[in-house]
């Protein structure tokens, strides 16, 4: 049975995943048709065929390997400034030169008498900015909608101030998780020697009000080791107490998985209750969340290092570093087969949908080919410089080139390969876990 769970887990994200793939190429796809741009084909996955069929001028398909999605429009590339078909067209004998013109001939194969002005190279500078921006802005929007689901519908765990439960003895924090129960040797917490029962309200350190759990935590920590006052609400009734603090290594709560030393140590655990956000609050939420994953995008060579030592040498996975399709499938099965609750299943594949299109929103919009963002850096070079002609009264320039750059792409490209192929095998032999 929980075999059964974990391949539905699998399927459900991986359903969700293609959905969120096909809406995305979707935004791609309608400004192209709005804006007369002629789109061949429209295509879930790649490799082989799975099914297709036309509609208009357009193909729509799904493929065997559910690995990305695209839609071809013609004229991507515009010809060389030197062509004239009354001419022999010049060619080079150079490798990269070799590929642009055969990229070329490709792109211009596919443009039929009377798709003169169909072709996306020809439309004005911001219409392709918005066609080639459409995707990345579609996966932000079902983020948005996927976390407004989860923080308005479901809730977060919200940390009270509130004492859930009192930690008997001074353990480190590694030692807790092996081991929760005190023996006889094992000093007591300074809760415990404090006399802090559960349902006391924390709301003030040395003299200083907290409103919340983080702000108390925070409080609790930078006070190190020794006396710390603790006011406290107990059954209505405000009392102050004296704990003395032990100094410990433990988790930083602004970077997890870092340890922070000798931060204080009292030894309690809060209510935790479920609480539902504002709309604002999702804003404010996703708003952090794509800082965030920005900020990791650009450390990202450094976490793929980790990948490969994880790999290869049986270090440990970071759970916050990169994770592919075939882990985050993996997990979703590991969540359906978990014993938690139906609703908190169905809240953790919402959220964790919603991560990946925000991630994969944030990811194509890296100014570089093949990624969508690098049509997009070449649409608004394209602008400013046909505006300071304008300024300028200068002569309206050429389309930019981005051809000139296919070098480039293909090594993008060859990275970007190398990189999914050691995802998958992380994710196979050193797979990130939920538990341990």
């Amino acid at each position: 049975m929980e075999l059964w769970l974990s391949i539905a887990g699998f399927l459900i994200f991986l359903v969700g995943l293609m959905i969120s793939i096909g809406l995305h190429e979707i935004g791609h796809l309608v400004p192209a048709k709005r804006f007369g741009v002629r789109v061949p084909q429209y295509m879930i996955g790649f490799g082989p065929t799975m099914w297709s069929r036309r509609k208009g001028e357009t193909e729509y398909g799904i493929k065997w390997i559910p690995m990305g999605g695209y839609i071809r429009m013609i004229g991507m590339l515009p010809p060389r400034p030197s062509d004239d078909p009354s001419k022999l067209r010049e060619t080079s004998t150079g490798m990269f030169q070799g590929l642009v013109d055969n990229a070329r001939d490709a792109a211009l194969e596919e443009i039929r008498p009377g798709d003169e002005h169909r072709v996306f190279y020809r439309k004005p500078w911001w219409q392709k900015v918005i066609i080639m921006a459409g995707g990345p802005a579609m996966n932000f929007v079902l983020a948005f909608v996927l976390f407004a689901v989860l923080l308005m519908g479901f809730g977060v765990r919200v940390s009270q101030p509130v004492v859930d439960f009192v930690t008997e003895c001074a353990k480190s924090e590694a030692a807790f998780k092996q081991d929760s129960k005190c023996g006889p040797g094992d000093k007591p917490s300074p809760a415990a020697a404090a006399q802090l029962r559960p349902g006391d309200r924390i709301v003030a350190v040395d003299g200083k009000r907290v409103a919340d759990w983080e702000a108390a935590s925070r409080a609790i920590r930078s006070s190190g080791g020794g006396p710390a006052t603790i006011g406290i609400e107990r059954a209505g009734r405000p009392l102050t107490v004296t704990a003395n603090l032990i100094p410990q290594d433990r988790e930083s709560l602004d970077e997890p998985g870092k340890i922070d030393k000798g931060v204080g140590f009292l030894g309690v655990s809060p209510v935790i209750t479920m609480e539902r956000q504002s709309i604002g609050a999702v804003g404010v939420y996703m708003g952090n969340l794509t800082t965030a994953t920005a900020g990791a995008l650009l450390r990202l060579p450094e976490k793929m290092v980790g990948v490969w030592e994880a790999a290869f040498s049986g270090e440990k996975r970071d759970p916050n570093g990169p994770i592919g399709i075939v882990g985050a499938g993996r997990i979703g099965g590991e969540i359906a087969a978990s014993e938690a609750p139906v609703l908190d299943k169905i809240a953790f594949f919402v959220q964790l949908l919603a991560g990946f299109n925000l991630a994969i929103g944030v990811f194509n919009l890296l100014p570089l080919l093949p990624m969508d963002g690098g049509h997009v850096a070449g649409a608004l070079w394209e602008g400013v410089k046909r505006g300071f002609a304008r300024l300028t009264r200068r002569p309206t320039p050429g389309y930019v080139d981005i051809a000139k750059l296919l070098p480039l792409t293909y090594g993008v490209a060859a990275v970007m390969v190398v990189m999914a192929v050691l995802l998958v095998y992380a994710d196979v032999v050193n797979p990130v876990r939920l538990a341990g």
